[in-house]
């Protein structure tokens, strides 16, 4: 099934989640030189419109990064959300919030010439998108199935490796097939950082997800969950989570100043849990 498309949901708070967690992660790892393969599973169309038929249709941007795009001015002292900020600014034309960039933007962001980026779209439609989106030299597109190619593709060409792993959960067996692919891939590359994406559900299906990896016996897990309220509250999605498999040190301490100035405002109900899922 390969019905999903993002840019229905562009930019929604689960995104400004994701893309924070991601941007800290990629930020500690860029502080040494040593050369960085990135993959991205689900990398999508890599840029959205805000002002596409698609994200006017249910504007759910408008209760995510649009809120933290009116608080900017305030926000631009943060030492993380005011620098997370000035590079969305980047790729706004002018003042005016009209564009949201997916994964491949904020991972390309930070590529330096010894890196490499494999993006991974398996829908058609989305990568045609994504392949026409402007990247560095050393990005590479690929039509196909991310998590298998993420197996295929280790060991990595480089001494580091940093995955994202975000798909859309169409299916329920996805849980399942997430933990089971990251558990193959840390037999291959032990020291990867690998960050994975989930949303909160009523059903509660994600937990097959968490239960998988800890079983599994994978050990240095930790989990932020980002709640607009409980799971009895609403209808659909009513939280994001973000798993990171062998964390940076300080990313805790970093995030939860962060998710501080986040929270208030994305709503009363709002509220945000960082720990640990496995210890070390």
């Amino acid at each position: 099934m390969l019905s999903y498309q993002h840019a229905y949901h562009a930019g929604n708070f689960a995104d400004v989640h994701k893309h924070l967690v991601l941007f800290t992660v990629v930020e500690h790892l860029l502080r040494k030189k040593t050369a960085i393969t990135y993959i991205d599973t689900h990398a999508g169309r890599g840029l959205y419109s805000l002002a596409s038929e698609e994200a006017r249709k249910l504007q759910e941007h408008r209760e995510g990064i649009g809120r933290l795009w009116q608080a900017r001015q305030s926000l631009a002292g943060e030492p993380l959300l005011g620098d997370w900020l000035a590079a969305l600014a980047r790729v706004q034309h002018g003042r005016v919030l009209d564009r949201y960039p997916g994964s491949p933007w904020w991972l390309s962001q930070g590529l330096r010439a010894q890196d490499r980026l494999r993006l991974f779209e398996l829908h058609p439609g989305e990568h045609g998108h994504l392949a026409h989106q402007a990247l560095p030299a050393n990005a590479r597109r690929i039509h196909g199935d991310g998590l298998a190619g993420l197996l295929q593709g280790l060991p990595a060409p480089t001494p580091r490796l940093c995955v994202l792993i975000d798909p859309s959960y169409e299916r329920k067996v996805e849980y399942g097939e997430v933990a089971e692919t990251v558990l193959k891939a840390m037999r291959k590359a032990r020291h990867a950082v690998i960050l994975m994406w989930y949303p909160l559900l009523p059903a509660g299906r994600h937990q097959a997800l968490l239960d998988g990896l800890r079983d599994g016996g994978l050990r240095k897990i930790w989990r932020s969950e980002l709640t607009l309220c409980g799971p009895g509250e609403g209808h659909g999605m009513y939280g994001s989570g973000m798993l990171v498999v062998n964390p940076p040190w300080g990313l805790e301490e970093r995030l939860a100043g962060a998710m501080a100035s986040l929270v208030p405002l994305l709503g009363d109900g709002c509220r945000h849990q960082g720990s640990w899922w496995v210890p070390e």
